[in-house]
């Protein structure tokens, strides 16, 4: 297999996974030991402790899931996409420096939010400048690229804030403190690496300016949501991506949360997902060239398989070294299965209505997070057993492959015709 040379625009495109991959990283791991340490503060319990973090990413989450159509449609209009975008990094990059100011774990929840609907609603138009940037024949490269160089990249601001955190008492300065610094330092990360992009990007594909864009991005949604009811293939596809990455949304927003649920070592986890990302790295680019020699639609059906095995491994983890295991097994598949299915999406909707087609799949991707999230928080709370809530993942992981296969063999019947 040849190795693809990315073009410069290409290259600016992935640095933003560089640098909302930086916030990300944050959220899957110092930022809720950090509210563990604001919410045992107040006297939360651990179980009640993951159940207002699970409840946080699901608000954050439905929110961008509602407005997110509307704004993919508006994305569309000639000369919206790029404006819309830097408002909504700036909206995640502000709300995650002033992460640093709250006290009560109550406002701190509120901070996240919306710094957490900053970064999903600028994943819509991110997403949709795919087809921008690149072609249909390199689109599984450069958004597989994306997704590994986000995972090595955001390592660096990332091991730096751990210094901080982990050091705090030896370098004489208070968690607080430290966790400012951590703040400060990945807002700052996110928007140097993005620059590039913001310098660079032109929107190539879009629909005319209308007289009224508000009005008429609701009126081109209903007919674009009429479009896909009698699309099969792509339906089908957002039925099942709604169900199989709610799985893995799932898995990383709240895997930090459970293992300090569960009474795991703080300084362990975080290391075993530091591990995550510097596997996911290699194993990204690896199914990126595996994607030039196999159907993109197999790639992801062993992804599917996977996450079903690591949902049900989950279920009965109670020790550090298993935490670390599953550290592993997420990172050789989280990569590949968020940019094979990001680029496979890319290649069976029409490029000029690119953002549209994206605001509808950040519902089923982004807002599908808030059904696992809001479950694993919901049974943990009423089993009072953290382990629990994690059995529901293994479900949505085998209906979405089942629906995947379906519409995998759909898309074959519609480009063959």
């Amino acid at each position: 297999m040849n190795r693809i040379k990315l073009t410069n625009l290409e290259k600016y495109w992935i640095l933003y996974d560089v640098g909302n991959s930086a916030f990300i990283l944050l959220v899957t791991t110092i930022i809720p030991i950090y509210f563990n340490y604001l919410a045992g503060s107040a006297g939360l319990s651990e179980v009640d402790y993951l159940a207002y973090w699970g409840y946080a990413a699901s608000v954050s989450t439905i929110i961008v899931a509602l407005i997110g159509p509307v704004l993919g449609t508006l994305a569309d209009t000639q000369n919206y996409k790029k404006p819309l975008f830097t408002l909504f990094m700036m909206i995640g990059i502000i709300g995650c420096a002033a992460l640093s100011l709250p006290s009560s774990w109550i406002l701190f929840l509120a901070v996240f939010v919306i710094a957490k609907v900053g970064y999903n609603a600028s994943l819509i138009f991110y997403d949709s400048m795919l087809v921008d940037v690149t072609t249909a024949d390199r689109m599984d490269t450069v958004s597989s690229n994306g997704f590994a160089w986000g995972y090595i990249g955001s390592c660096v601001p990332f091991v730096l804030s751990l210094v901080f955190v982990l050091l705090n008492e030896k370098l004489g300065i208070s968690m607080r403190t430290a966790m400012t610094i951590a703040f400060l330092l990945n807002a700052a990360w996110w928007l140097l690496v993005t620059l590039p992009l913001l310098r660079n990007y032109r929107q190539t594909h879009y629909t005319s300016r209308p007289e009224k864009p508000v009005h008429d991005s609701f009126l081109r949604l209903a007919d674009t949501l009429k479009d896909i009811r009698g699309q099969k293939h792509i339906f089908v596809y957002l039925l099942a991506f709604f169900f199989f990455i709610d799985g893995v949304y799932t898995i990383i927003e709240m895997a930090t949360a459970y293992g300090s649920a569960l009474g795991l070592d703080s300084q362990g986890l975080l290391l075993a997902l530091l591990v995550t990302q510097l596997v996911a790295f290699p194993f990204a680019l690896l199914f990126s060239r595996l994607s030039r020699k196999y159907p993109t639609d197999k790639l992801i059906r062993v992804c599917i398989f996977a996450y079903t095995c690591i949902a049900l491994f989950a279920i009965q983890l109670d020790k550090q070294w298993e935490f670390w295991m599953l550290a592993v097994f997420v990172g050789m598949f989280q990569g590949a299965i968020q940019a094979l299915s990001r680029s496979y999406f890319a290649k069976i909707i029409p490029a000029e209505k690119s953002g549209e087609y994206f605001g509808i799949y950040d519902i089923c991707g982004k807002g599908a997070s808030f059904v696992g999230t809001f479950l694993v928080g919901l049974v943990a709370q009423v089993t009072n057993i953290a382990n629990a809530g994690v059995a529901i993942l293994a479900v949505m992981f085998i209906i979405g492959f089942l629906l995947f296969g379906k519409a995998a063999k759909l898309n074959r019947e519609y480009t063959e015709k």
